[in-house]
């Protein structure tokens, strides 16, 4: 007997059990909250013959709440509250703090590492980080995707100074790819460029960019490689990011190139998790204004984007479809104190520095594909006004022969003739 009691004693002591026990009152915790709750509200709505029910049944229930302190239900109840309540809020402490002195240990490691980098006087010049394939596959993305059509809408609106259109594009293989088309009044070109690449201003307006670092930069190209850490809820780890920048110059039309790259500076830890595959990348042109005055005031930023977070791709659909809209109006304020920022005489950020120094190049085709199916449609029109479609000629000429050999209206008519040319005779 007392060999199997020690057994049990050396059982229960073990961790395995001992969580395993928490657990199980975690999960009635939630159980009894509900029961009380529906024994509450049904007891405020009972018939009036229930309380000759419970005159009856106190007298044999008093036990339970005149016990001694530690034997009675009531007790026993309160003490497993308290302690499942104190169990889950130390596991949340426990977590949140984990979590934080997790992301300042690694922001602390990346800007050792990008410092000794940068002492170490790394050169991008002959580093094939962003490309002109990387342009090429832009453009791809832009022109070769069938076009609006093969794009599902996803959003239209439109403010007094902005209108914003979004679809959505769902490859075979893959993440999903987002195509934005947005619009903003009284912007230029130059300014909206330097918005999106200064990630100094950027922490002002993106709570959720926690930290970044140019690690590399070439002042000939004005390639850049940048380190981000973004934060996400408290169920998901914080994401980590390596992108290389590039822009090329068309006239006054910038293509705008940021992905993922790889980089041996930095290692990579289980927090934050790095994102492997990250492709974000706009045209910014300038278009004109919604007044039609002619004027080219107003500034048009197509934007190709998709990345691979490591959520399941259904719940990053719902997640983004949800959130487009705020994010969108959260971008338009930042971009317009941004407007109003550099009216001063504040001195431009070293991101938006390197965002002036670009690559001149020469691109004749149309980035946009509703515009060239706009040019298509309005070529298509010219000629049906200046000439005659004979597509229609010949089809309506096909038309008409076949319903006369069904009539024999065809035979009639040679007959006719016929017979007419014979009487002149």
């Amino acid at each position: 007997m007392d060999e199997i009691y020690k057994d049990v004693l050396d059982f229960m002591k073990k961790p395995a059990i001992f969580e395993t026990f928490v657990d199980i009152l975690l999960c009635a915790v939630p159980i009894w909250v509900a029961i009380m709750i529906g024994l509450v509200i049904g007891w405020s709505w009972r018939p009036r013959w229930t309380g000759l029910v419970f005159l009856g049944l106190r007298s044999k229930f008093r036990f339970l709440w005149t016990a001694p302190p530690g034997f009675g239900a009531r007790r026993l109840w309160f003490a497993f509250t308290a302690f499942s309540a104190f169990s889950v809020a130390r596991r949340l402490w426990s977590s949140f703090h984990g979590k934080s002195e997790e992301a300042v240990v690694s922001v602390a490691v990346a800007t050792a590492q990008a410092e000794e980098s940068l002492a170490g006087g790394i050169s991008t010049v002959d580093r094939d980080i962003v490309t002109g394939k990387d342009l090429e596959h832009l453009i791809y993305l832009l022109e070769e995707k069938g076009g609006l059509a093969a794009w599902q809408n996803l959003m239209d609106r439109t403010t007094s100074n902005m209108s914003y259109q979004a679809w959505r594009l769902e490859p075979e293989t893959g993440p999903t790819v987002y195509r934005s088309r947005t619009v903003y009044e009284d912007a230029s070109p130059e300014l909206v460029r330097d918005f999106f690449w200064d990630d100094e201003f950027r922490r002002r307006w993106d709570p959720m960019l926690s930290y970044f670092k140019i690690v590399e930069e070439c002042h000939q190209t004005g390639k850049l490689i940048v380190h981000w850490i973004k934060k996400f809820p408290f169920f998901c780890s914080d994401r980590e990011y390596i992108i290389g920048r590039r822009i090329w110059e068309s006239g006054k039309t910038y293509y705008c190139v940021t992905k993922s790259v790889p980089y041996s500076g930095l290692e990579k830890h289980d927090k934050p998790r790095r994102v492997e595959l990250y492709y974000s990348s706009w045209i910014i042109k300038a278009v004109e204004s919604r007044k039609r005055d002619g004027q080219l005031s107003a500034c048009e930023v197509t934007l190709i984007h998709y990345e691979d977070m490591g959520i399941p791709k259904d719940v990053a659909k719902l997640g983004v479809r949800h959130g487009m809209w705020g994010t969108v109006k959260k971008i338009h304020s930042g971009m317009r104190a941004y407007q109003v920022a550099r009216k001063s005489d504040t001195p431009l950020s070293r991101c938006a520095l390197m965002a002036q120094i670009t690559t001149k190049i020469h691109i004749e085709s149309s980035s946009d594909p509703a515009e060239s199916e706009g040019e298509n449609q309005e070529s298509s029109v010219q000629k049906i006004e200046n000439g005659i479609d004979w597509r229609w000629v010949v089809l309506g000429g096909t038309v008409a022969v076949v319903c006369g050999l069904h009539t024999s209206v065809i035979g009639k008519s040679l007959l006719i003739g016929a017979a007419r040319r014979l009487a002149r005779k």
